[in-house]
Parts: structure tokens; sequence; C-alpha cells
């Protein structure tokens, strides 16, 4: 067969043209920019001279696309590296971590064991001291009152021979017979004038004093502080504030002012001298505990006192801590000290207390002062109180604040 007969083959099919993209409504043309200032794509026509887009923040969809793909490339790796990096974290610091924190909790736990072990040693060894203390003093107390009763059981029989012997005299002996023993007479009567009576003597009462520990003190104080579910909610009562002072809306601020204030009404409960106040409830019973804001001032005092205090006047009978009434802590300039019924006991105090803190135990008739900020006891009082107490207070320069 010839090439002519043969002819040429099949032609190739043509290759399917590219779908076309969406087209803009308005021009027909493809939207190949993206308008960021309406944000939707426009065609070339959208970004002429007299298109919608004119002016617009536009730019080629492909290259904005393009910076996207680079973008979220950039994203994944960081992603990658941040998964990198957990899994690390997971797999070598986490299991460090874990046996660091059984090692430091078992050591915790060993110098939690110490140091009450320590504590509780303490607390036997000063129970034992004390305990023997108390029964040294029983023992002493009660040979002291054994002790006397045989002096006066002797003495009682001596009164009792000489009685008898007077009595004699006197019944069985004629007037020769008396006169004869005037001298022995008058040797029973010397005799029975030497025996005196019976004086109070504090060898014979039990010293409490032997019970007094500053370590129990301090230990009980702040278990006590533990105990109580928050300090009272003490308030001044508006009636007693001295017209020297400012009260506070909420009642629990004094202020100090150098001029009286006229526009205190006088009643029977106010102070009407010394800078003093009251609060409006007292206790009776039971554990209670308080605290001031002493900060601010560098003369006030701070306590208890009877309802009987006196409130008018001059003179030491309103005076907190000159009277049987009032026991309070005081402060002037850097000097502390403890005051009742004009008896003053300096107190050597290391620095000046922002807060001073009142635990009044009427169970125990004590009541103690302490710093809020370290729990160290200041002062301790022990008293029989004759009746019910209410927190007392006197500021003469500045503020004072009850804390709640």
């Amino acid at each position: 067969m010839s090439s002519e007969s043969a002819g040429p083959g099949p032609a190739p099919a043509p290759a399917p043209a590219p779908e076309p993209g969406p087209l803009c409504p308005e021009h027909g043309q493809a939207l190949k920019w993206f308008c960021f200032s309406e944000g939707r794509p426009v065609c070339a026509a959208c970004t002429e001279l007299g298109g919608r887009c004119q002016g617009h923040r536009i730019r080629p969809a492909e290259e904005s696309a393009e910076e996207l793909r680079n973008k979220i490339v950039d994203q994944c790796e960081r992603l990658q590296l941040q998964s990198a990096g957990i899994t690390k974290y997971v797999a070598e610091v986490l299991p460090g971590k874990s046996q660091r924190a059984v090692s430091m909790a078992s050591a915790a736990r060993e110098l939690v064991i110490q140091r009450l072990g320590l504590v509780r040693s303490l607390c036997e060894t000063e129970e034992q001291r004390l305990l023997e203390q108390v029964h040294g003093e029983e023992e002493r107390a009660h040979q002291s009152i054994l002790t006397q009763r045989v002096h006066w059981a002797e003495a009682l029989q001596k009164l009792d021979t000489i009685r008898t012997s007077l009595v004699d005299m006197l019944t069985q002996m004629d007037d020769l017979q008396l006169i004869q023993k005037e001298q022995e007479i008058f040797e029973r009567t010397e005799e029975a004038e030497g025996i005196l009576d019976p004086q109070e003597s504090k060898k014979l009462s039990f010293d409490e004093k032997c019970a007094w520990s500053p370590l129990l003190t301090q230990l009980w104080a702040t278990a006590a502080l533990g105990s109580l579910s928050g300090t009272e909610d003490v308030r001044i009562d508006e009636r007693t504030v001295s017209p020297f002072l400012q009260l506070s809306d909420e009642g629990r601020t004094l202020t100090f002012n150098a001029k009286k204030s006229k526009a205190c009404a006088d009643g029977p409960e106010r102070f009407d001298h010394w800078p003093n106040a009251l609060a409006a409830t007292s206790f009776q019973a039971g554990l209670h505990a308080w605290v001031v804001n002493v900060q601010n001032s560098c003369a006030y005092k701070v306590g208890v006192a009877l309802g009987q205090l006196p409130r008018k006047g001059s003179g030491s009978d309103s005076r907190l801590g000159h009277n049987a009434f009032s026991w309070v802590f005081s402060r002037y300039d850097q000097e502390f000290c403890f005051s009742h019924d004009g008896q003053h006991e300096p107190l050597g105090l290391l620095r000046c207390p922002a807060q001073l803190g009142m635990l009044l135990d009427l169970q125990a008739q004590e009541l103690l002062f302490y710093d809020p900020a370290s729990g160290t006891v200041l002062h301790t009082h022990r008293a029989s109180f004759p009746g019910p107490l209410f927190p007392v207070f006197a500021v003469a320069d500045q503020t004072i604040s009850i804390v709640h």
C-alpha cells in the first residue's frame, strides 16, 4: 500500500480548557484581586479609575494567597517545634519534677515530725517540771499547815493547862494562899500572853506562781488564738466617747482632737475629760480576742475596764490604769507599760507594734497582750476580775482602730 493512499492518522484530542473561575458580576472579568477595604474579591476593572474599589486597599489575590500559604507553613513549623518541646518536657522534665516532689514531700514530712517531736518533747519536759513544782508547792503548803496544827495544838494545851491552874487557884485558895501565889500567877499570865494569836501567812497558802511559765503562756496563747474562729466584732459605744475623740461611722476608729467638741451631747455614760471610750458590749465568761491597729499613734491605752468605771472629772478615778476599775497596756512616745490601780509596770519592747492584740480568758482570770504580727506575748496579767469586762480605749495622738 502506498503512502498516498494511507493518509494522515487521527488528530489528537484537544486539552480540556480550564474551568473559568468566578467572574465579577459587574464587569464579567475574573476575580483576580482582593479588596481588603470591602473584604471581597474584585476584578481588574473594579480597581481601575472609576471602578468601585478605586483608592481602596487592594492586592492581587494570588500574591495575598501565597503570603498566607507561607504564614501557614511557618505556623505549622512553629507548632511542630512546640509539640516537640512539649513532648520532650513530658518525657524528660515531668518525671524529674515528680521525683523531686516525692523527695521534697518526704523531707517536709520528716521536718514536721522532727519539729513537732521537739515541741512535744519540750512540752513533756515543761509539763513534768511544772507538775513537779506544783506537787512540791502542795507538799510545802501541806507541811506548813501540819506544822501549824501541831504548834497550835501545843499552844491550846498550854493555854488550857494555865487556865486550869488559874481556875484552881481562884476556887481552892483562901486570901492568904492566893496572895502567896501572886508571883506564880504573874508568871502563868506572862506565859499565856507570850502565846500570840494566829496571823495570816503566805506560807500557809498555795502559791499559784509555781505553775506560771513563759513557755507555757506562749504555747497556750498560740493554741488559744488558733482555736478561735476569729477576733470579736468589737465596736465602740458612741455614748461613752470623750468630746476630745471623734468616732468613725462604723464605730471602730477613734481620732484624737485637741479641741473639745461641742457637738457631743453630755450624758452619764460619756467621759467628759480623759480621751477614753468603752466598747458597746462586755464579756462575762469564756475566751475572747480582739486586735487594735495602733501604728499611727504614739499615745494610746487599750485593755479592759469594769462598767462602773467613773466617767466624769479629771481625777484618777476616770483615768485608765490609775484606778481599780481598769487594766490597760499603754504607750507614750517610746515608753510602754502595763497599768492598774495606779501601779505602772514598764515593758521593755524592742520595737513598736503596728497592731496590739488582747486575749481575755475569764475562766482562768487572765488578760494577755500580744503582737499579732509575730505572735509574741508582750505581757500577761492574772487577777480576780470582779465583774463583766468591757474593752476600753484611749488615744491622745492621731488615731487607733479596731481590726475586724
